[in-house]
C-alpha cells in the first residue's frame, strides 16, 4: 500500500472477530455502543491515526484503519471494550492492505454475514464512516473504499436474489418460530425492544405469521408506538412487562442493552414460554433455563437454519462475487491511478519550471513578447506531455514501476506529497 502514495509510512487493515470463531459470550466483551466507539476514535486522533472506522453489530466487531502495526488497532479495541488482547489473538481475524479491501467487499455484500444476504451491516458501515469524517479520521481512499462497497452492495441487492426474505436476524427468528410452533396464527407474541432488528422482526411477523396478538414493549414507549402505528398493533407500557410476558406464548426480545433486560425472577407463566434472545450482548439471562416451561433460544442457534430460502440464497454466491470482483477491479485501476499520480504532478510541476524560465528569457530578448499567448501554448505543451505519460503508465504491457523510476531518473523528480488522504 505505501507504494500506491495512499500513506506516508502505514499499512491498511481490516482487524476483527466475528461469529465464525468467536461464540455470543465472546463477542460480548469485544461489543462496543456509540459512547465508546467515539471515545475510540478520540483516542485514535490523539494517537495520531490518520483513517479509522469501527463497525460493531451482534455478529462482529471490526476496525478498518490505516496503522503502522496491527497491534495498535488492536489496543484501541481492547482498551474501549472488556476484551483482552490475549482473547482477542484466539479468536481474531487481520487483514492487510489488499485482503483487507476484499474483506470490507464480503462483509458490506453481505457474503460473510452469519446469514447470508443480510445487508444490514452496510447501513452501519455507512453510519459508521460518516461519523469518522465527521471527527476527521476519513481520508480519500478510506472514503472511496466505502463507497466502492456501497455500489457492490446496492448491485447485489438489485441484480441477485440473494437478499430474498427478510434480514438475518428477523428472518431466521421467524422461520424458527414456523418450524418449532404450531397454530401460530393464535399465539400470543410479545416484542421487547422496537429498535432496528425488533423492527425487522415485527414487520416479517405480520407479514409472514397472519397473527393478530402481537405487542409491542420499549422503555420509551412512543418509539413502539410509532412501530405499532404502521402495523396496527397494541402497545404496552414498559410498567407492565410482566403481565404481559404471563400472557405471552412467544417472547422475542431484541432490547440491545448491555446487561440482560429479563430473567427468571420476573417470569411467573403457566404455559410453555418460548424466548428468541436477539440480542448481542446476550439480553436474556440464561438463569430463565431453570423454569420447565421456558425454551431459550438465543441469536446463534438461529444462524442453524437451513431451509430453503437461505439454499437458493446460497446459488447467487457466484453472481455475487463476480459484481464485487468487478466493482473491486474499478477501485484497484483508481489506486493504481494513485500510483503514479505524484509523479506524474512532480513531472508536470517540473516542465511548469522550464516553461517559466523559458518564458523570462524570451520575455527579455523580444520586445513584442506576447505573454498571454506564450503561456497558453506553452500550458497546452505540458498538459499533452503530462497526459502521454499517464496514458503510457496506464498501459498493461508497461511495467508501472520501472516507467516510474525512469522518468524521476531523467526528470530528476522530486515527488510532491499528495493532499486530501
Amino acid at each position: 500500500m505505501q507504494k500506491y502514495n495512499i500513506s506516508r509510512s502505514n499499512f491498511f487493515y481490516a482487524i476483527g472477530l466475528s461469529y465464525k470463531k468467536a461464540d455470543a459470550h465472546i463477542r460480548e466483551h469485544f461489543s462496543l455502543d456509540e459512547d465508546s466507539k467515539l471515545k475510540l476514535l478520540f483516542q485514535a486522533k490523539q494517537n495520531g491515526l490518520e483513517s479509522l472506522i469501527v463497525i460493531s453489530t451482534c455478529n462482529r466487531t471490526e476496525i478498518y484503519g490505516f496503522a503502522q502495526h496491527p497491534y495498535q488497532l488492536i489496543q484501541l479495541l481492547c482498551d474501549n471494550t472488556e476484551g483482552t488482547v490475549e482473547e482477542f489473538q484466539k479468536v481474531a481475524y487481520i487483514h492487510k492492505n489488499k485482503d483487507a479491501i476484499t474483506h470490507m467487499f464480503r462483509v458490506g455484500s453481505g457474503l460473510d454475514s452469519q446469514i447470508l444476504g443480510d445487508f444490514e451491516i452496510i447501513s452501519q458501515l455507512k453510519a459508521s464512516a460518516r461519523i469518522s469524517k465527521n471527527h476527521g479520521l476519513l481520508n480519500h481512499f478510506t472514503e472511496r473504499l466505502v463507497n466502492a462497497v456501497i455500489q457492490a452492495s446496492k448491485r447485489i441487492k438489485t441484480e441477485t436474489n440473494i437478499s430474498s426474505g427478510a434480514t438475518s436476524v428477523s428472518f431466521a427468528s421467524v422461520q424458527y418460530i414456523f418450524q418449532n410452533v404450531k397454530d401460530i396464527p393464535h399465539k400470543n407474541i410479545l416484542l421487547f425492544g422496537t429498535g432496528k432488528i425488533g423492527r425487522n422482526t415485527c414487520e416479517n411477523l405480520v407479514k409472514h405469521t397472519k397473527n393478530e396478538h402481537i405487542t409491542l414493549i420499549n422503555r420509551t414507549k412512543n418509539k413502539a408506538e410509532k412501530v405499532a402505528g404502521k402495523f396496527n398493533l397494541l402497545v404496552k407500557d414498559y410498567a407492565n412487562l410482566q403481565e404481559e410476558i404471563s400472557k405471552s406464548d412467544i417472547l422475542i426480545v431484541a432490547t440491545g442493552a448491555h446487561r440482560p433486560t429479563i430473567d427468571k425472577h420476573i417470569l411467573q407463566i403457566r404455559k410453555p414460554l418460548l424466548i428468541l434472545d436477539l440480542s448481542i450482548p446476550k439480553n436474556v439471562n440464561e438463569n430463565v433455563e431453570d423454569l420447565e416451561l421456558v425454551s431459550l433460544v438465543h441469536l446463534d442457534h438461529l444462524s442453524q437454519i437451513t431451509d430453503e430460502t437461505l439454499e437458493m440464497r446460497q446459488t447467487h454466491i457466484p453472481y455475487a462475487e463476480a459484481i464485487i470482483e468487478e466493482v473491486n477491479a474499478e477501485f484497484n485501476n483508481w489506486l493504481e491511478t494513485r500510483k503514479f499520480a505524484p509523479t506524474i504532478r512532480a513531472l508536470k510541476h517540473k516542465l511548469s519550471d522550464f516553461a517559466a524560465s523559458e518564458l523570462e528569457m524570451q520575455r527579455k530578448k523580444l520586445t513584442d513578447f506576447n505573454e498571454a499567448q506564450a503561456e497558453l501554448i506553452s500550458n497546452n505543451i505540458i498538459q499533452k506531455i503530462t497526459n502521454h505519460f499517464a496514458h503510457h503508465l496506464k498501459d498493461d504491457g508497461v511495467s508501472t514501476d520501472e516507467s516510474l523510476e525512469l522518468i524521476k531518473k531523467v526528470f530528476q523528480l522530486e515527488e510532491l506529497s499528495i493532499t486530501n488522504v
